[in-house]
């Protein structure tokens, strides 16, 4: 038994001898608790083992077990002759992580990079010293262990666009093989094979629990004039409950899905709590042969007889390209790092945004999604244990999603620019939550204390399409101090009009006959900052709040851009190399020259599944 399920072990027993007894009705604990870990030990048993002696040479190094690094590995193992090393700085998943309803708390464990945006009075204005947080996956698994799930694709017209750009074989005809490919397909009602899968490695499903106020929300935007429909199929612009990496209630990350299934091949060899430091290039600096990384204390250098792919996301990716010479030319010799090749690393940094504390009262429901309920119906816990059902599979509370083209709501096939995301309580559902975003801890305090114990919904007006363009820089020459992120949201007027555009359409769904019944009305203690702009409910104060208040779930994209080698803007080419360097790929939402109306995740298990056939192709296997 390992030390995970031991320290397990004695904290459920306090559960169950302590407070249990008090506190469920109708229920086997022991039972759960048993059918728990069962679970939990399966799942550990299951992941990859860690190197502990290096070879010196391998085929291929992939640096990052993200989403993108564990399908790499899953594919490129495929051949039984290559020899691949999967390097992540993170260590094993745990099955606590994957309990839908506890996304959110994953951003305080050391599964999390921890990184914060540069301060800016213009944007994340209403948090503690002005940043916002920008969690990100240092676990194997990645971001996809500390995600919402939620799995959507993009409209045809994002890929078509790509196309366009110069990136041949990225249109949304080539792209779409490989989304099918990812997907074992659960929603019946959506089981159409021209758009989707049911033989791949991801499981994709609807959370097997809804609240009533999820349903209502729906429903009173299928009343404003929303159809209902799949938003991963012939319908990008569309209301739906969320489609969701899921598997059985449960959290199914790139590495349960990719990396489990997998975890005998004898050519794969995954180095865990590895920190790769640095690019090893031939002496002529025109081809990368190796990494230097440290683990535990210990520098090693390993070579690749083949290539090296970057697969480290949107902020480890440039920095690490950026570290060993490969950047914006004056950027580096500002910190005296040898200029290997002078490349646009680190600019074209892109997100999806939306206003925060867009909130919404209801009357009294007899369940209500707070952890002070929760805690008080331990039976609901212990139900997602024994049959993984339940509220606890509400993934971070997120149930919902409208995407839509704001100048053209209710056209199915339009190509989205705001998507208006429903999370099932309000920011008073969990302490932690103030935490989460950074909110300023006096800003918070005045305008959100009057919430009580009220019943609530939120509305995220989500940017799906953002003109504003920010950049990663490096701060130092040591690879362990956090590089610089500067988002320069809302650089770009527009960006803010769209959001609140989308607040309004939000506001209208809360006045339709179906949110009526749950006499729904919008919280409106207002900013104190804001009121300087104008009235609560203005454009000019909805777009104080967005600035005070910004929220991003995480879609950071297009750092290492994918372009032809004329583009003076792009990174790597349409084959994912980088420029004027052999022997070395980027894979990972970096590449994304314009980033996708949807949210990032499953784009990324399709550029990493199109980017292994490419290797393959390239060296001479069929695919």
């Amino acid at each position: 038994m390992n030390h995970w399920n031991r320290v397990l072990r004695a904290a459920l027993w306090i559960l169950l001898t302590v407070v249990i007894p008090t506190k469920t009705q109708n229920v086997n604990p022991i039972v759960s608790l048993v059918k728990f870990l069962e679970d939990g030990s399966y799942e550990l048993d299951k992941e990859p083992p860690d190197q502990t002696t290096m070879l010196s040479e391998y085929d291929f190094i992939v640096i990052g077990a993200g989403t993108a690094g564990c399908v790499l590995a899953n594919r490129l193992t495929e051949i039984p002759d290559w020899k691949v090393l999967l390097v992540e700085a993170g260590n094993n998943e745990n099955f606590v992580m994957d309990i839908p309803l506890l996304a959110n708390y994953l951003q305080f464990t050391s599964a999390n990079w921890g990184y914060k945006t540069q301060p800016s009075d213009r944007y994340c204005a209403g948090f503690e010293n002005q940043q916002c947080h920008w969690p990100r996956g240092k676990v194997i698994g990645g971001s996809s262990v500390l995600n919402y799930m939620i799995y959507t694709r993009g409209a045809p017209q994002d890929y078509d666009n790509w196309q366009a750009m110069g990136n041949e074989g990225w249109g949304w005809s080539e792209v779409l093989p490989y989304f099918k490919k990812i997907e074992s397909f659960n929603i019946k009602s959506f089981d159409n094979p021209d758009y989707h899968g049911n033989e791949g490695y991801l499981n994709v499903e609807h959370a097997p629990f809804r609240t009533t106020k999820a349903k209502a929300w729906v429903k009173g935007a299928k009343e404003l004039g929303f159809k209902y429909g799949d938003y991963n199929g012939a319908t990008p612009s569309a209301v739906s409950f969320l489609q969701l990496s899921m598997k059985n209630g449960t959290r199914h990350s790139s590495n349960r899905a990719y990396l489990h299934p997998i975890n005998k091949r004898n050519n794969l060899y995954v180095s865990k709590s590895s920190m790769v430091t640095k690019l090893l290039f031939d002496p002529t600096n025109t081809k990368v042969i190796g990494i230097e990384f440290e683990k535990r204390g210990k520098k090693y250098k390993v070579l690749a007889k083949k290539e090296v792919i970057v697969a480290g996301g949107t902020i480890n990716s440039p920095q690490l390209l950026m570290l060993s010479g490969i950047g914006p030319k004056d950027h580096l010799e500002s910190l005296k790092i040898p200029v290997v090749k002078d490349l646009p690393v680190g600019y074209n940094l892109m997100d999806h945004i939306a206003a925060g504390g867009i909130q919404f009262m209801v009357k009294q429901q007899n369940f209500t999604l707070t952890t002070d309920y929760i805690l008080n119906h331990l039976e609901l816990v212990f139900k997602w244990m024994r049959t993984h059902k339940g509220p606890l599979s509400i993934p971070g509370g997120c149930e919902a999603l409208i995407f839509m083209d704001l100048k053209d709501k209710f056209n199915g096939t339009a190509w989205p620019d705001m998507e208006l995301l429903f999370i099932g309580g309000g920011l008073n559902s969990d302490p932690l939550l103030s935490r989460n975003f950074n909110f300023d801890e006096q800003i918070f305090l005045d305008t959100y204390k009057d919430l009580g114990k009220k019943d609530l919904f939120m509305v995220f007006p989500m940017l799906m399409r953002p003109k504003s363009r920010g950049r990663v820089m490096l701060q130092s020459r040591n690879p362990k101090v956090q590089p610089t992120l500067i988002p320069n949201y809302f650089d770009h007027p527009e960006d803010l009009e769209k959001i609140v555009e989308g607040i309004k359409i939000a506001i209208e769904i809360s006045r339709q006959p179906s949110m009526r019944k749950l006499d729904t009305k919008m919280y409106d203690v207002p900013i104190e900052e804001c009121l300087q702009y104008g009235p609560f409910g203005s454009d000019a104060y909805f777009a104080c709040q967005a600035q005070m208040f910004t929220f991003t779930i995480y879609h950071q994209s297009g750092t290492c851009k994918m372009g032809a080698k004329s583009d003076p803007s792009s990174v790597v080419d349409n084959r994912l190399r980088v420029h004027g360097i052999s022997g070395l790929r980027v894979i990972d939402a970096s590449v994304m020259p314009e980033i996708v109306s949807s949210h990032t995740n499953s784009p990324v298990f399709m550029i990493a599944e199109k980017g292994s056939d490419m290797i393959k192709q390239d060296w001479g296997q069929k695919t």
